[in-house]
């Protein structure tokens, strides 16, 4: 059974420089350069016709290709710190997608996501981190910029069963509207039919 979610995923530019902030910092378990990226609708576990469903729901969504731009470091637990992310603006588009893609998780039978969405890309893990600590790492990065991020394909990811983590696999791309179009990696017919009719992922 496929543990699958809907992102967005970062240029090569985009990620090293992210990971180039890995330092020391206690508790901290940093990201794999390659697994950064931006979750816009966690799926989870799904049954074949279920993942069916929500590939064809994200098909099927007409959205315009937008930019990224970098705001700030923060984390997530201000009294017990859990994550360290690199925030994003909210573009209009950015939004727009992401509900769109929320609408697609609900026609496929998922309950509706009861967290307010944050445009953020998740840089470490925390675990018996200080705040002090995160706080000092943070003010420590306060020259840190990242250039305007195109953000011109809305993927299908799939992730370890049962965890969550990474290595993450992309599993299909959707280009947006007006963005240029990447045959990089397209998908084969046979990896088709192994995701959604009952191959590796669904053991």
């Amino acid at each position: 059974m496929p543990r699958l979610f809907a992102g967005l995923e970062l240029p090569p530019e985009a990620t090293e420089a992210l990971s180039g902030l890995n330092g020391e910092l206690a508790g901290a378990r940093w990201i794999e350069m390659d697994d950064l990226h931006m979750t816009l609708r966690f799926a989870g576990d799904l049954d074949g016709p279920t993942a069916r469903e929500l590939e064809a729901g994200l098909a099927s969504i007409d959205a315009a290709a937008f930019s990224l731009e970098f705001t700030r470091l923060g984390l997530f637990g201000s009294e017990h710190p859990r994550a360290l992310w690199a925030g994003f603006s909210p573009h209009p588009a950015l939004l727009a997608l992401q509900k769109s893609v929320e609408r697609a998780a609900r026609h496929a039978g998922l309950p509706p996501e009861g967290r307010k969405f944050t445009p953020h890309v998740t840089l470490a893990h925390l675990r018996g981190t200080t705040p002090l600590a995160v706080a000092q790492f943070i003010d420590g990065q306060v020259a840190f910029r990242l250039p305007t991020i195109a953000v011109s394909n809305l993927i299908l990811y799939s992730a370890r069963p049962g965890s969550g983590g990474g290595p993450y696999v992309v599993e299909q791309r959707y280009p947006l509207r007006g963005a240029e179009p990447d045959f990089s990696d397209a998908w084969s017919e046979a990896d088709d039919v192994q995701l959604y009719t009952g191959g590796e992922h669904d053991r």
